[in-house]
């Protein structure tokens, strides 16, 4: 498909040519009688153009709206309203009793100076409250079902510099840092999506991401309402207490597009019975996403095996890349480009930044490939000499193209440093994604994250792979978490949660001596600390990844409540003494 008009007037055209086609349908449980929530291009659109009036009544061109909804739909309309009205988009969760996000709707309501937020009648007595409490009562809430009926309002966007939208990352609640993406960037995504998903007019595409956030926001709304597709969303709160209900809708509405973190698949693998995969047909999913990176070859297998007899087709998953600062991907392998090619490697040679072929008897990783660069120029950089590195050599992945987002918001001098990168060879114009990677035979190897690397003695070990095998140690240990202290010198520190709520009976300093002798063997590694923390201690992003930074800050603050500890005594100095 292809289609270079700006991202709105597509689906203008939608709700003028087809005002009746299925444009989103809500699946608020699961079952045969489930509640399901349908709505017609025609009925968005109208919605929309009328929310749009009344925010150009009480606003300028380029006004920032926080956008709070819980409900598919109304979110919907209200983030079409903004790009019809010229102003700019803010999703952000719904805080509900979450401290957490009570604070990073206060953060991202600073930053932006917002005017405006748009939610619905159940949530805008307590977001009221909070931003009155806060000294914000200059905003503006509104519960979009009140907006009366009006003739509505479209203003065409001829600046596809202006910015369409604001996506928050996900860092510190407090000092949140949001990505201005342009209208001309929403476009210029629709394109590679388009070639590594295979997508194609009228998709059925959809799951249970949060789509304030990431993969859900671009990929499962508005990249399906660009195609005039219909987004099929599920409650990230079903799929909480009921992970089949996400295959459950891939299967009744036939999706043919759905994604969700590398976790999710292997939940599925655990979680999902055989009654349940007895009612299921997946023949129809042709592409399996994995966000926020790709799910690890194992998982694919394991995953492909179990849900064979659905019907689910092995060369239906898509690993591909994507940073935050990107909408939708930037790498990837559209279909009938073969098999992916997942390579074993050396992990010793990896801690040196070389992709190598596996040693008998030494440590060996798997790296999933991820494809060959789609519509952005991607060079994989030496971080420190700013040197481009050669294929087969590890190091942080930049990119450049009109897909990229142009910035942070308000943070001119954190633009510069990360979207305005210069190599050595005088190149500029790069994003610095922060993530580690290298480049062999063209396709794109994701190895790990700069911030999350751990330096010992001028090795470089990945948290991740830190963190995936300890957990090999017991069936006792849940999620676990990896990072370094330390200025002068970095000390391990490993924080793992305990399974199960009593742990009387269970022998802790064995655990902890278990975990340290794995370390000792598989890494060579010698930790400063081992902390083991109750279930549901370690915080998350909205897809799943570990907030290795914050659970850092919290240790170094003392705040960090632990069952039982194993701690040297330079790393308990630090406790205490700041981000030492």
């Amino acid at each position: 498909m292809r289609n270079d008009r700006p991202y709105v007037e597509t689906i203008r055209e939608w709700a003028v040519t087809a005002p009746g086609r299925q444009a989103l349908v809500s699946v608020a449980g699961s079952g045969a009688n489930a509640p399901v929530e349908r709505v017609t291009y025609g009925e968005l659109d109208r919605d929309a153009a009328t929310l749009a009036g009344w925010l150009r009544e009480r606003g300028p061109v380029g006004q920032r709206v926080l956008v709070l909804q819980s409900c598919p739909r109304l979110f919907a309309v209200s983030v079409l309203a903004c790009l019809y009205a010229g102003a700019v988009a803010v999703p952000v969760a719904v805080p509900g009793a979450s401290r957490y996000q009570a604070d990073r709707v206060l953060g991202v309501a600073r930053d932006t100076s917002a005017g405006v937020v748009l939610t619905d009648i159940a949530t805008a007595p307590d977001v009221s409250v909070l931003l009155a409490r806060h000294g914000y009562d200059r905003i503006s809430c509104l519960a979009v079902e009140s907006v009366p009926d009006g003739g509505g309002l479209y203003t065409p966007v001829s600046d596809a510099e202006q910015p369409a939208l604001v996506q928050y990352t996900s860092g510190s609640a407090r000092e949140p840092r949001g990505v201005v993406m342009t209208h001309g960037n929403l476009l210029a995504a629709q394109h590679p999506a388009v070639r590594v998903l295979g997508t194609r007019t009228g998709d059925r595409i959809g799951g249970w991401l949060p789509i304030h956030h990431g993969m859900g926001l671009f990929g499962q709304l508005l990249h399906p309402l660009w195609l005039a597709g219909t987004c099929v969303l599920v409650s990230p709160g079903l799929f909480d207490r009921r992970p089949a209900a996400w295959l459950e809708a891939v299967s009744a509405h036939r999706l043919r597009v759905s994604a969700a973190p590398g976790w999710a698949y292997d939940l599925c693998v655990r979680r999902v019975g055989d009654r349940e995969l007895a009612g299921l047909d997946l023949s129809g999913w042709e592409s399996a996403v994995s966000v926020p990176g790709p799910v690890r070859p194992e998982v694919q297998r394991a995953f492909a095996d179990r849900f064979a007899p659905a019907g689910f087709r092995p060369d239906a998953f898509r690993t591909c890349y994507g940073p935050a600062e990107v909408p939708v991907l930037v790498s990837g392998f559209g279909p009938g480009a073969g098999a992916a090619a997942h390579r074993a490697v050396d992990v010793a040679a990896l801690e040196r930044r070389e992709l190598r072929d596996p040693v008998p008897g030494r440590p060996a990783r798997t790296l999933a490939d991820c494809g060959p660069p789609v519509g952005v120029e991607l060079r994989i950089v030496d971080p420190v000499s700013r040197e481009v590195v050669p294929d087969g050599r590890c190091g942080e992945i930049w990119l450049r193209g009109p897909a990229v987002a142009h910035g942070y918001w308000n943070r001119p001098r954190e633009t510069s440093e990360t979207f305005e990168a210069r190599t050595a060879d005088g190149a500029h114009g790069f994003l610095r994604t922060g993530d580690l990677g290298a480049l062999s035979g063209g396709r794109l190897y994701v190895t790990g994250r700069l911030e999350d690397a751990v330096v010992l003695a001028g090795r470089r070990l990945s948290a991740g792979d830190l963190e995936r095998s300890v957990r090999q140690v017991s069936d006792l240990i849940g999620a676990g978490a990896a990072f370094g202290v330390g200025a002068e010198r970095e000390h391990v520190v490993v924080v793992l949660e305990l399974r199960g709520r009593n742990h009387y009976d269970v022998d802790l300093p064995a655990l902890v001596g278990a975990v340290r002798a794995h370390l000792a063997a598989e890494f060579q590694l010698t930790p400063g600390a081992v902390v083991l923390v109750r279930s549901g201690t370690i915080r998350r992003t909205a897809v799943g990844t570990v907030r290795r930074g914050e659970l850092r800050r919290l240790m170094l603050g003392g705040e960090l409540k632990a069952v039982h500890q194993q701690m040297g005594r330079e790393v308990r100095e630090l406790i205490g003494a700041g981000d030492a």
